[in-house]
């Protein structure tokens, strides 16, 4: 192959262009095989049954080639021949199908020639049954939406001892709903069905608010026992029976008196047998305490009360069509009505027994302050708080009877005063007694209005006979004795008024009977001393002396020895001036009104002195040697008192 191309090279050199092979064998030798792909698929092919490089074999490619594609035209020319047979298969089964629909068109134009009268009444009851189906459809919704199914018929009507499922109510519900709906019916053209359709949903109303009312009515009779299980179905019962006033009136009525029957019972058993298993004690064995007994009992009602007004707010809380505060208040008050008259009976007979006015006044005071607890709870009709306001009423009055009745006591036996003058025993024991009073009035509920009555009340009906009291135990006395005895017996009221409010006028009224005592202590402590220093004579006539009656020094007992001895006492009344205080001042339980007298008794003394001073001073008296005789100063005097 290499000497041949060399060969091809050496002709192609040497020969002209113009020789045709010449062109083929460069053009073939030009020819780049990798981009010609039709030529590699035809080398490719050859390489299958070319397996001989010869010259035998080049020589014979040509017819080789020519056999090959002859054997591959008959294979081809065999296997469309086996296609052209099924192709002709094919055709014939087509000829014959279209020969058969032809006949079938035939045929079907015939049968539609003579059935189309039938398909048009076919066509028209398609067409009715269609708007059958719709009118089935439409009374379907109709009665689904305007008719009760049958389980809900016998749910409604059930029986009358049948406990009540949340079907029931459902139904109920579905009834009202149906009975609103006809409303509608009743504005259109379907008046007499909405008719019909409401009558029969208003029996089937009535029959089932009658085994409502039934079943709640005994439910509610039922409930007797110390607790109260109010349950989701009372609570739908009620709300369902509230489209029945009447009846829902009647239901709550009922609850009412059960639940009076329980309370009642339950108060006796807490009086007579106490709690379970005997705790809490019965209230009965504290009756010989009446704080006690009748603040447990008052406790108890208080307690009663609140959990009754529980039981009924938990009954109607979903009975929500309008205010209930009123029903529960007035059902309130009638289940506590029960106890009113075994709970007065007691309290009656504790407040007749008069256990004194200490008791009877703080048991008052409880009253006063339950009947506002529990008056929160009801209204002011109730009956509970009717009693209540009538038993503190009769406290009050039996109190203020027991301190008149002391009163009387006071002024029938009226005590001495004791040696040292002080308070008496009887007036200490009505003091002690009187500031336990206003003590336990502190603590009161009442308004500031109504607590300021009170206290002018028992102010007067206390001390009013007490100072009548003491006016009568002092009216033997003398009268520095009375004074002093008087000033310590309104000290002590004083004393005991002072801690407490609303007591102000009556303070200031004992301390003007108390400024009067003081003036008549003052007087005789000064008429005392100058008793003691022999000042008293010469004091008097120089006081009342006139000019018209001649000199001071003329007029008997006025001469300068006299009026010099006096002042020899009064300097030894300077010296020691504590041992010219008078018995009955040091009696004053008051250290501020012993001392207040005793400096206004100074005060006396020094205008005394000053007034005997300026006398034998005056020239007009005629005294010999004035400086002899009154040895200081009124300044000097002043300076050695204070």
């Amino acid at each position: 192959m290499a000497d041949k191309e060399i060969t091809g090279h050496v002709i192609s050199d040497t020969s002209a262009n113009s020789n045709p092979l010449s062109r083929k064998l460069n053009k073939i030798l030009e020819t780049r095989l990798e981009n010609d792909k039709e030529t590699l698929e035809a080398l490719k092919a050859l390489s299958t049954f070319f397996h001989e490089n010869s010259l035998r074999t080049r020589r014979n490619l040509r017819g080789d080639i020519e056999r090959r594609s002859l054997s591959i035209s008959e294979e081809f020319a065999e296997a469309f021949g086996t296609v052209k047979l099924q192709l002709d298969s094919i055709h014939q089964d087509v000829e014959a199908m279209n020969h058969s629909c032809q006949d079938m068109v035939q045929r079907l134009k015939a049968a539609r020639d003579q059935t189309s009268d039938l398909i048009n009444k076919t066509t028209d009851l398609q067409k009715e049954s269609q708007k059958l189906d719709m009118r089935a459809k439409v009374a379907d919704a109709f009665l689904a939406k305007y008719q009760l199914k049958a389980g809900e018929v016998k749910v409604l009507r059930g029986t009358r001892e049948g406990y009540l499922h949340e079907d029931f109510f459902n139904a109920l519900n579905r009834v009202k709903q149906i009975h609103d709906d006809c409303k509608v019916l009743l504005r259109t053209n379907q008046q007499t069905a909405g008719l019909e359709i409401m009558e029969s949903m208003a029996l089937h109303q009535e029959t089932a608010y009658e085994r409502l009312y039934r079943w709640t009515q005994g439910e509610c009779r039922g409930m007797t026992g110390d607790a109260v299980d109010v349950t989701s179905v009372h609570c739908r019962a009620i709300e369902a029976l509230q489209d029945r006033p009447v009846l829902f009136r009647y239901v709550l009525d009922e609850f009412g008196t059960a639940r009076r029957t329980a309370v009642v019972r339950g108060f006796i058993d807490a009086l007579t047998r106490g709690g379970p298993g005997g705790t809490p004690r019965p209230i009965e064995l504290h009756s010989h305490d009446p704080l006690r007994y009748g603040g447990d009992m008052l406790a108890w009602l208080h307690q009663a009360t609140a959990s009754e007004k529980e039981h009924l707010i938990s009954l109607l809380r979903t009975a929500t069509a309008q205010s209930r505060d009123s029903e529960i208040q007035e059902i309130l008050g009638h289940i506590t009505e029960g106890i009113c008259r075994p709970f007065k009976v007691r309290v009656e007979q504790v407040i007749v027994a008069e256990p004194g006015p200490m008791v009877l006044y703080k048991l008052a005071n409880l009253l006063k302050f339950y009947k506002y607890t529990i008056g929160q709870l009801l209204n002011k009709e109730a009956a509970l708080t009717s009693t209540l306001a009538e038993m503190e009423e009769f406290a009050q009055k039996v109190f203020f009877n027991a301190l008149t009745v002391l009163a009387s006591k006071l002024v029938e036996k009226v005590e001495l005063p004791p040696a040292d003058l002080g308070p008496t025993a009887t007036l200490s024991q009505t003091l002690s007694l009187l500031q336990e009073v206003l003590a336990s009035h502190d603590s009161s509920v009442a308004s500031m209005d109504m607590r300021e009555q009170d206290f002018a009340k028992i102010l007067s009906s206390v001390l009013d006979p007490l100072m009548h009291m003491c006016t009568l135990s002092a009216s033997r006395l003398n009268p520095a004795d009375m004074s002093a005895y008087m000033i310590n017996c309104l000290y002590a009221m004083q004393t005991t008024l002072s801690l407490y409010e609303y007591t102000d006028h009556r303070l200031e009224m004992l301390q003007a009977q108390t400024d009067a005592h003081v003036d008549t202590l003052v007087n005789e402590q000064a008429s005392f001393i100058l008793s003691r220093t022999a000042l008293l004579q010469v004091y008097s006539i120089a006081l009342q002396h006139k000019p018209e009656e001649g000199p001071l020094s003329s007029l008997q007992g006025m001469n300068t020895s006299t009026v010099k001895d006096g002042m020899t006492h009064f300097d030894g009344f300077l010296a020691s001036p504590d041992n010219y205080s008078l018995p009955q001042c040091d009696f004053v339980q008051s250290t501020a009104v012993r001392e207040k007298i005793q400096q206004r008794a100074m005060g006396l003394i020094q205008g005394a002195y000053e007034l005997l001073y300026t006398a034998v001073h005056n020239p007009d008296n005629l005294y010999q040697e004035p400086n002899a005789i009154m040895l200081r100063t009124p300044d000097q005097v002043k300076s050695l008192l204070t």
